[in-house]
């Protein structure tokens, strides 16, 4: 077959609705040994990565979602799986089952030590936590609390060549009165135990002011603090200067407890990649050193990106290093790492089908309860029952959510309402601290198409009820198709770091429906996401009850049954 005649076949093959369905929206591999950043496109915030053989896995923050701390294998650091989850309910569980906005499962770290996988995350509101498997993919141990200290955050364990283990952590002010400080405290034997007096090894307030690609700045919220030693040097990898807009810096000492001297080692630069932010440091089996960090976008989420390491004169140079002043900037665009293992082309999973089991993709916005979804009712569909809860979604954990895939991208879900009670309702959402939705409400009169939006849920402001079909039959099609917008959003108090904090890009939402899955309408004017506490916007479905809903009785309540949930280009 000639290449044209290849090209045409694939081209059509592209352009029929099944393929496009199934196409990702977002792939970081180019297909010649290069890719092309962000290597994780969905919001993976404060990601760490550690490698066991051939294997690399990551894991980040999840905040108030569960399953919690997601598992991220790949062979190349650019091509992910998303495996599993280490967490089912966060505890204190009881407190979790309502969405705790901003809080819950923050930064944590991942290490392979004693024949096990070993996580420690922080919830800032009650201490340090430890889970282990002997397998990545699971089961995972129930949490055990290493340090009941509240307000930590960032922990990361480090054995030193003595065996002895040592977990550094951060601060957060608003619950600790204290932050910008990096500190240290022994691990028992086992490492699932913090002991001993807490040590301060590294004070922003009292370092020297730091040299950025924009000058001199002094170091400011310093966190996310990893431990490692090479060379007898002992480094702690800390970025500084806000999530946004700040830098990459790296801190060493020939002693363990310091004193430690800082250096920026990667900012935005010349580049549009603002505020290089906190990750990891990981070695390949060839000996190349590569650094996976986060970029925060806003409603697309803190999304991963990676890149090169080289070493000058003790110090990390991460990315590249045009000026040759030490200061590394962000590449767009890479060779992959060199790996001896074939590695396919991949991203973590969104589109689902429901064949008998949810996609990992998913997650509840709060502790779920086992009877919110069942794939057994009805095979070959997700049934959502129709749980009782505000009508403000931002205080609902009964609602089920996916990171958003890419900068632009399409989703087209099927559903069908069988409601019970006068103002259950169900649909398509993306959610954030604003958010819209578009689906069937069951009024007195029977079933309505309605578009619902809701700026400043977070401050409680009243939704805008929009009747797109005055009568709407029992199955629909949804969808709604995103794309970058980007808007002036100056932060209060602005300090002139980078220009990128003078902006923000959100995903500018069409909502559209078909009754036949075929000939789709608009439904309302564009709507403008904005991101959540802590993360980005999300996309998902529910089916919901007015609040005082007896949901215990299940012929009162009725439910929603979602036939495929597609996420293309």
């Amino acid at each position: 077959m000639s290449k044209r005649s290849i090209l045409l076949a694939l081209a059509l093959l592209a352009a029929s609705p099944t393929f496009a369905a199934e196409q990702k929206a977002w792939l970081p591999d180019q297909g010649d040994g290069t890719y092309r950043n962000p290597v994780l496109a969905g919001d993976y915030s404060d990601p760490d990565v550690m490698r066991v053989g051939q294997f690399y896995y990551l894991t980040a923050s999840s905040f108030t979602n569960t399953p919690g701390l997601p598992i991220l294998r790949s062979t190349d650091l650019v091509n992910w799986t998303l495996i599993g989850h280490a967490l089912t309910d966060i505890p204190p569980v009881a407190h979790h089952m309502t969405p705790r906005r901003g809080g819950g499962v923050w930064a944590p770290a991942i290490r392979h030590h004693g024949g096990k996988f070993m996580i420690y995350y922080p919830d800032p509101d009650f201490g340090v936590f430890l889970v282990t498997a002997k397998d990545p993919a699971g089961p995972w141990s129930k949490p055990v609390l290493v340090d009941d200290a509240k307000g930590m955050i960032d922990p990361a364990p480090f054995w030193d060549d003595d065996g002895q283990g040592w977990l550094v952590h951060g601060w957060a002010r608003s619950r600790a009165g204290i932050a910008n400080v990096i500190s240290l405290r022994r691990l028992n034997a086992a490492g699932d135990k913090a002991v001993g007096e807490r040590i301060k090894i590294i004070d922003g307030e009292t370092q020297l002011k730091v040299m950025t690609s924009r000058g001199p700045f002094p170091w400011m919220t310093t966190e996310g603090p990893k431990l490692y030693k090479r060379d007898g040097w002992y480094y702690v990898f800390a970025p500084s200067g806000s999530v946004k807009g700040g830098w990459q810096g790296v801190f060493r000492s020939r002693k363990l407890t310091g004193p430690y001297e800082g250096r920026d080692v990667l900012d935005q630069g010349k580049t549009e990649v603002n505020g290089p932010h906190q990750g990891a440091w990981v070695t390949t089996p060839t000996g190349e050193d590569w650094f996976l960090h986060f970029q925060d976008f806003d409603s697309y989420g803190r999304r991963v990106w990676l890149q090169p390491m080289a070493w000058k004169d003790g110090w990390p140079v991460i990315g590249t290093d045009p000026d040759g002043d030490g200061i590394g900037e962000p590449v767009l665009t890479y060779r992959k790492p060199k790996s001896a293992v074939a590695s396919a082309i991949a991203a973590p999973p969104d589109s689902d089908r429901f064949d008998g089991k949810l996609s990992p993709a998913w997650q509840w916005n709060a502790n779920a309860q086992a009877d919110w979804a069942d794939l057994k009712a009805a095979p070959g569909k997700l049934r959502l029952k129709s749980i009782s809860g505000s009508e403000n979604l931002w205080e609902v954990g009964a609602l089920l959510t996916q990171k958003l895939p890419a900068e632009r991208f399409t989703v087209t879900t099927k559903l069908t309402f069988a409601p019970r009670a006068v103002g259950e309702r169900t649909g398509l959402v993306m959610f954030g601290s604003d958010y819209a939705w578009l689906g069937l409400r069951n009024g007195k009169d029977g079933l309505s198409l309605v578009r619902v939006d809701r700026a400043g849920a977070d401050a409680f402001k009243p939704e805008q009820v929009t009747k797109v079909l005055e009568t709407a039959p029992a199955t629909v099609w949804l969808r709604l198709s995103a794309e970058p917008v980007t808007v002036a959003d100056p932060p209060p108090g602005f300090s002139p770091y980078w220009p990128s904090m003078l902006r923000s890009t959100h995903a500018k939402v069409t909502f559209s429906y078909s009754l036949d899955g075929v000939t789709y309408r608009p439904a309302g004017e564009p709507f403008v996401s904005k991101p959540g506490r802590w993360v980005g916007a999300q996309m998902g479905l529910f089916a919901q009850a007015p609040s005082g809903t007896p949901s215990n009785t299940s012929t009162r309540i009725g439910w929603s049954d979602v036939e495929e949930f597609l996420v293309g280009p």
